[in-house]
């Protein structure tokens, strides 16, 4: 099942002392922002997966990682901590603001087996790969 949502993505605590602390390649890194956080409504329709893929409205990107169901956020959006991971999905257009739309980005939700990529796996495959 495929459920159309719009991605948030932001900062929080963790994240940033992550990334001010130049960890962004360490597993603590990793556990705190590859992370889909999920309305408990949506997660249960998905049927509780362990891991979600977040695909782009256009459907040509797309990434792997694990959900988390809490009502922090409506049925209607997910959020991911401001991190490579949305960044893989989040429209790549600035509308000449120099900053892509980390708020309100229409993306696209299923439930996977697929394995969570690194950082470094992201930015070896993902991105090298899109020159």
């Amino acid at each position: 099942m495929r459920i159309k949502v719009l991605l948030n993505s932001g900062s929080t605590i963790n994240e940033g002392r992550f990334a001010k602390g130049g960890d962004k390649l360490s597993p603590g890194y990793q556990e705190e922002c590859a992370v889909a956080v999920i309305h408990p409504k949506i997660f249960k329709e998905l049927g509780s997966p362990q891991r979600v893929k977040i695909i782009s409205h256009d459907e040509t990107r797309e990434v792997v990682v694990t959900a988390k169901c809490e009502d922090s956020v409506t049925e209607e959006q997910i959020f991911m901590p401001r991190s490579i991971w949305p960044n893989v999905v989040v429209e790549p257009e600035t509308f000449s603001t120099g900053s892509p739309l980390y708020k309100g980005s229409p993306v696209f939700i299923e439930a996977t087996d697929e394995e969570v990529k690194s950082a470094e796996d992201i930015v070896l495959k993902v991105y090298a790969g899109r020159r």
